[in-house]
């Protein structure tokens, strides 16, 4: 019936079955059925008919009235359910380390909320093992770490693996060699993260094994001015491949050189979180997408 009171105001707001028809873009016979129909339903005359002209009722004045009350608390209705949706969404929290932002989140953040643009995302950073401890105690839904995880409870899904490249700027001196080795760094200035993480403790090693003593002239905590500063120092830096898109390289006029001994520095990036019985649906869906859209943002 509600149908059928939307277009009855129609046709009391135009005061004729003709010019109704064509708003309603119904053949007048068809709406002419419509009012009849609704009369017989309500079982009174809505209309008295004067020619062409339609004059209402007493009783099809109240039953305007009626319909347009109607009309209003309908759209009042999707109105409010317009917000539920929108106070409703989906949060999810996602757990990571300062390196992991820097590297592995921006192309995966974009990806997934292109895809999912009305879920919240909400960031937790720490080491990995606070990241472990968080998922782990349901502080988090899940976490991105650059290891793989074994702990009863927790599952690890390997998102991909990465490794350390060299980069120089663009008209660095070893670019005019044909083949670069870890002892043609010895002597070499250049720009190394902070000790105390990962990627300085693999480069120590890395070093202490090749017997490589470089010129280290600044250590940093961030990828981004590592890159910024290699042209200004003349200095080379050893960096995470998934960092390196060429986007960025050719924004900073720096270039990498493949290195052998660098591709042993893999390092696998690893989605954790808890069992799949205490996900919601939403988080389910996140991790399903997520090797498919770190592939594809990587291109790896």
């Amino acid at each position: 019936m509600f149908e059928d009171l939307l277009v009855y105001i129609t046709v009391v707001e135009q005061s004729s079955l003709n010019k109704a028809s064509k708003l309603l873009n119904l053949s007048q016979p068809a709406l002419s059925r419509k009012i009849a129909k609704l009369e017989e339903e309500l079982g009174v005359m809505l209309f008295n008919r004067n020619g062409k002209r339609l004059e209402l009722t007493r009783t099809g004045q109240l039953v305007y009235t009626y319909a347009v009350e109607q009309r209003q608390r309908h759209v009042q209705f999707l109105e409010s359910i317009s917000r539920y949706k929108e106070a409703e969404r989906s949060v999810l929290t996602l757990g990571a380390s300062l390196t992991t932002i820097q590297t592995t989140l921006p192309p995966l953040v974009e990806a997934l909320m292109n895809k999912y643009p009305n879920t919240e995302l909400k960031l937790v950073t720490g080491k990995t093992h606070e990241i472990v401890s968080h998922v782990r105690d349901k502080k988090v839904d899940f976490g991105v770490v650059a290891s793989s995880i074994e702990e009863q409870g927790l599952l690890c899904i390997p998102l991909f693996e990465d490794h350390l490249e060299l980069v120089v700027p663009s008209q660095h001196e070893l670019l005019q060699e044909d083949l670069i080795t870890m002892e043609d760094l010895s002597g070499q200035p250049m720009i190394i993260f902070s000790k105390g993480t990962w990627y300085r403790r693999v480069i120590d090693e890395l070093f202490a094994r090749h017997n490589v003593i470089p010129d280290i002239r600044m250590e940093i905590d961030s990828f981004e001015a590592i890159v910024r500063l290699l042209p200004t120092c003349k200095a080379a830096a050893l960096l995470p491949k998934s960092y390196l898109r060429t986007p960025l390289l050719d924004k900073n006029e720096v270039v990498t050189i493949p290195m052998k001994e660098l591709e042993q520095t893999r390092r696998r990036t690893c989605l954790i979180f808890g069992q799949k019985t205490d996900l919601n649906a939403e988080t389910r869906q996140w991790i399903s997408e997520m090797k498919k859209a770190l592939s594809s943002a990587l291109s790896i």
